[in-house]
């Protein structure tokens, strides 16, 4: 049986090491299990205080994906065994999970995400963490939470407030797909470099010159990456985003949520991208837009560590209500494309159903992630 996460020490020429790590499920398109996760940290953690490891690089094994999302499918199991009750799996796992993306958004050294193939849910989550996020020409994003009945967790709430203005709100209500060039736009990734130059890349990570400052590592290496990068833009494709940013504006301007979804499903244009938008939108959860509605005007004002708090607390409510189960059910185990959800429309949703979700379930003291930002 193979290792689930493979990890490697190379040496460079001046005697340091770059911690290599490929997440090694490419047949779940490298979807994060519990397992992967119960590896990465403790060796995160081990390469945080290792004084000859100068950098990490994360990639997925395969050329398909880099990290498809997180393990539905195991969550799925957990929440049929504990119907309409608390999952104490999904607890663990989404504790766990977000533990991980913190630990990378925080990680004290240079952190290279190659993001090549396919990077959605939780695979944004662990990329958008990196302090050198790359992405490839074969690069397709998603936050596609919405489809499943649940929301744009793994720090959406803090990222997708960080994009430009209204892009984060569409992109959580749709769930739509974004290529390299929009990863750019909405400060999901940081460069682009073809992928057939991923190994020549590698190859100049070991001729750096990594010293004792951080600081200047950061500088050697972005220095590095930019070269690659500007041998790379000719094959930069075309930002949807930032093509659609005016329309965006337009249909996001509204103060409620009932108008904003009334104006994106509405509105008449023969355009594929924004039409699988729409699409998306019409079929998903009414429950999870109102979610991530209220989840990025909170996340507004909080910080990485409050938003990681708010979600788990979002996330294991999700476990409990029913419209999770419901939307995994019908995308990837009976695959009818058919959900029963909850809630018929938008405006059906009750204030005091998304009241109960934003209701923590534990006190500050006993929130499983109360540590996070206090080291």
């Amino acid at each position: 049986m193979s290792d689930v996460v493979i990890f490697q020490e190379l040496l460079c020429d001046n005697g340091k090491k770059i911690g290599m790590v490929s997440l090694n499920s490419p047949r779940s398109l490298n979807a994060l299990s519990g397992n992967m996760i119960d590896e990465l940290y403790p060796q995160l953690l081990k390469w945080q205080q290792q004084d000859d490891i100068s950098a990490v690089f994360l990639q997925g094994e395969g050329e398909k994906a880099f990290c498809a999302g997180g393990d539905i499918v195991h969550m799925y199991n957990e929440m049929k065994s504990h119907v309409d009750d608390f999952a104490p799996g999904i607890e663990e796992y989404f504790t766990k999970e977000y533990q991980l993306d913190y630990l990378i958004h925080t990680f004290n050294k240079p952190f290279i995400i190659w993001g090549n193939g396919i990077v959605m849910g939780g695979g944004l989550g662990l990329m958008v963490g990196g302090s050198h996020r790359i992405v490839t020409e074969n690069s397709r994003i998603a936050m596609p939470e919405i489809s499943i009945g649940l929301y744009p967790d793994v720090g959406g709430s803090y990222f997708l407030n960080a994009m430009p203005d209204n892009c984060g709100l569409f992109l959580g209500l749709t769930g739509a797909s974004i290529n390299a060039a929009d990863a750019k736009y909405c400060k999901l990734a940081d460069y682009f470099i073809i992928q057939d130059q991923k190994q020549a890349f590698i190859e100049q990570l070991t001729k750096i010159n990594w010293g004792g400052t951080i600081a200047l590592n950061h500088e050697k290496l972005s220095s590095i990456i930019v070269q690659f990068e500007q041998k790379s833009q000719i094959s930069l494709p075309v930002s949807q985003v930032r093509e659609h940013q005016n329309l965006i504006d337009q249909l996001i301007g509204f103060d409620n949520l009932d108008d904003i979804v009334n104006a994106i499903v509405n509105y008449d244009i023969e355009d594929k991208w924004f039409n699988r938008a729409q699409k998306s939108l019409k079929h998903g959860s009414p429950l999870s837009a109102h979610l991530a509605y209220r989840q990025l005007q909170q996340g507004k004002s909080l910080s990485l560590a409050e938003c990681f708090q708010m979600e788990l607390n979002l996330s294991v409510k999700c476990g409990q209500f029913g419209e999770f189960v419901e939307g995994v059910r019908a995308l990837l185990i009976d695959k009818d494309n058919s959900p029963q959800w909850r809630f018929g429309s938008i405006n059906e949703v009750e204030q005091e159903t998304v009241d109960w979700f934003f209701d923590s379930k534990w006190s500050d003291k006993e929130h499983p992630l109360s540590p996070l930002g206090k080291n």
